[in-house]
């Protein structure tokens, strides 16, 4: 079984490969908006802090002639910029100007105090020589540098959930509120080493390790939910291509005046290579899908619904999908109709199908390739002539 000490280091690592994969990823549009860059820097001097934070990170640059102590100090007022950048973020300066020009003035105040203050440390630092490890318990400088965290930490996490609950951006509420509890986590270790620091129990760094490590998966979170949003349209623009195209092709066949393009030769080379983007595509076929079923209604029969209903059934077809595979009968004795020259009549509405619904025509969909036991093609007498 994996131990507390083994789960931290595989945590932080992969929550440090995920934080600069995230900045890297999202570089180039982050930098682009300036919306966005306020967010990117804040994960990025945090990213830079919990890289310092990880013991193999550490032997790695003290290896290479760095001292731990500088490596802790260097980790510390990263740490501390991170929370300032954060507060800078959050904080309108036309709203809460006061509390703008509080933050403006006091990280700068503080950087200065916390480099002043280790440098006046004349004592050995035994406790520098861990990774984690503080220099002295009792120091104005811990007390400086955690109190600057829990202050950036908490005004973070309660800006971030208020904002959240005033916008109907998903992306942003998703980024705000993972950013929050990302924030949350981050008071919850700080408090857990002040703990640390005067109660000396060092069985809790471990611990906290994890803690700080899930931390980083937040912050990483909260920068890539564009991404995650995209990636999720994306597939949701493949699925609806692929499961679509049997129906939309066959459809076309019949009433082809619909289509901006005919359909490609087969279903893998319409999603491989698409002549536009998918979710242009999925739109696209939706709605021509829909159109196609309008204009076949034309070569429906009053009771052929009812009938397909009970044909379904008989066949032994779930509840839930009977639905969907009489509309797929429907529109196939339809399309079957048209395609033998029958003459059209007066429109017979099919149920169920309200202004082209995705959930329908993919419901539809589903049921179109399993057919067996079509119904017949019946011929529809014309209309008799006005006199």
């Amino acid at each position: 079984m994996m131990s507390v000490r083994e789960l931290a280091a595989l945590v932080g690592l992969w929550s440090v490969l995920t934080l600069w994969f995230a900045l890297l990823w999202r570089a180039r549009p982050a930098l682009l908006h300036p919306h966005q860059r306020g967010l990117w820097l804040t994960v990025l001097a945090a990213t830079l802090a919990i890289t310092l934070f990880q013991p193999g990170v550490v032997e790695r640059l003290t290896d290479a002639g760095a001292e731990v102590h500088t490596i802790s100090l260097a980790r510390n007022l990263i740490g501390v910029l991170s929370a300032g950048v954060v507060l800078l973020f959050m904080v309108d300066p036309t709203r809460t100007c006061r509390l703008w020009l509080s933050v403006t003035v006091g990280l700068p105040a503080v950087l200065v105090a916390l480099l002043v203050l280790d440098m006046l440390q004349l004592e050995p630092r035994a406790g520098t020589a861990s990774v984690q490890g503080p220099a002295d318990p009792a120091s104005a400088y811990w007390l400086i540098l955690i109190g600057a965290h829990l202050v950036g930490d908490a005004v973070a996490s309660v800006v971030c959930w208020r904002y959240s609950t005033r916008t109907e951006d998903r992306d942003l509420v998703a980024s705000l509120r993972l950013f929050a509890v990302g924030s949350v986590l981050g008071a919850v270790f700080w408090f857990g080493y002040l703990w640390h620091l005067y109660g000396s129990t060092p069985r809790l760094l471990p611990y906290l390790s994890v803690i700080i490590g899930v931390h980083g998966f937040l912050r990483a979170a909260s920068l890539l939910v564009p991404t995650a949003t995209a990636l999720v349209r994306s597939a949701n623009a493949l699925r609806t291509t692929w499961l679509l195209w049997p129906l939309w092709r066959d459809l076309m066949t019949a009433v082809p005046q619909v289509a901006l393009a005919r359909p490609q030769r087969t279903r893998l080379r319409e999603v491989l290579r698409p002549r536009s983007p998918l979710a242009l595509q999925a739109h696209r076929q939706t709605i021509e899908t829909y159109d196609a079923l309008l204009d076949l209604q034309r070569w429906v029969r009053p009771d052929a619904y009812e009938k397909a209903h009970r044909h379904a059934r008989q066949a032994g077809v779930p509840e839930n999908r009977l639905a969907s595979a009489a509309l797929a009968g429907v529109l196939d004795q339809a399309r079957r109709a048209k395609l033998a020259g029958e003459p059209p009549a007066d429109p017979c509405p099919l149920p169920g199908v309200v202004h082209g619904s995705p959930a329908t025509l993919l419901g539809i969909a589903r049921m179109w390739p399993t057919r067996t036991d079509p119904l017949p093609a019946h011929a529809r007498p014309s209309p008799a002539p006005r006199p």
